[in-house]
């Protein structure tokens, strides 16, 4: 066979992924800041220019516990946050050194307005990540959405609620995150998270994985709901 073939069908098989391996194609990821997390994601993170679902039984926000340590090394642009159930608390974030001034709250309430929102955001240049709070979103409006995180490279996360779970989705991970060792109400001071990862590029994750609360993160937090009190 031709040299220049036998280069090419070894680049070709290089680039398959196999459903039995953890896909390591050399795509551009952001690391966790869990190393046991990192390790079952594929390339070492989250994924950059592609769509990460987070989903979450109903009154449980989790969320920044889970992204605040890549975030704060995501860069230095804007972090969006479109519809987010609440106003961001700018203390615990810079405890966790995700400066207010890369926030970017946008109080959208209808569904349409976020789906318009989050898009607009993954296309401004000045923008690192886009969190979008998308309850009721469908796979052709997440599809849209993960193509404009592919076509501008940005970090894309969408929070939804657990019952989709089963729901088809364009997201190239899906995850599903719980905090533990406390009542859901009290979810800030947990003694970690619970997750386990829907969906990925490789085979099931069959266990949950925990992931424990860091030191520097409950100081942080405590230092921050102290500020709060009167």
């Amino acid at each position: 066979m031709n040299p220049a073939h036998n280069t090419i069908l070894a680049q070709v098989h290089a680039d398959v992924w196999h459903a039995n391996t953890l896909a390591t194609a050399p795509a551009q990821v952001l690391p966790t800041g869990d190393a046991a997390l990192d390790a079952q994601l594929p390339g070492g993170g989250w994924p950059v220019g592609a769509l990460s679902e987070i989903l979450q039984p109903a009154g449980v926000h989790s969320e920044w516990r889970l992204l605040l340590p890549a975030l704060a090394h995501s860069g230095t642009g804007a972090v969006v946050l479109v519809g987010p159930p609440q106003p961001p608390f700018g203390p615990a974030l810079a405890a966790q050194g995700l400066h207010t001034r890369r926030l970017l709250w946008v109080a959208a309430t209808l569904p349409a307005q976020r789906l318009w929102a989050a898009e607009q955001a993954l296309r401004c240049a000045d923008v690192d990540a886009v969190l979008a709070w998308l309850p009721q979103a469908r796979a052709d409006q997440l599809r849209r959405l993960q193509m404009a995180a592919a076509s501008f490279n940005k970090l894309l996360w969408v929070l939804r609620p657990e019952q989709v779970q089963h729901d088809s989705s364009p997201a190239v991970l899906r995850v599903w995150v719980v905090p533990v060792g406390v009542p859901v109400a009290d979810a800030s001071m947990a003694d970690g998270l619970a997750l386990r990862v829907l969906k990925r590029r490789g085979p099931p994750l069959a266990q949950a994985l925990h992931l424990h609360a860091r030191s520097r993160h409950r100081s942080g937090l405590a230092a921050a709901h102290a500020s709060r009190r009167p």
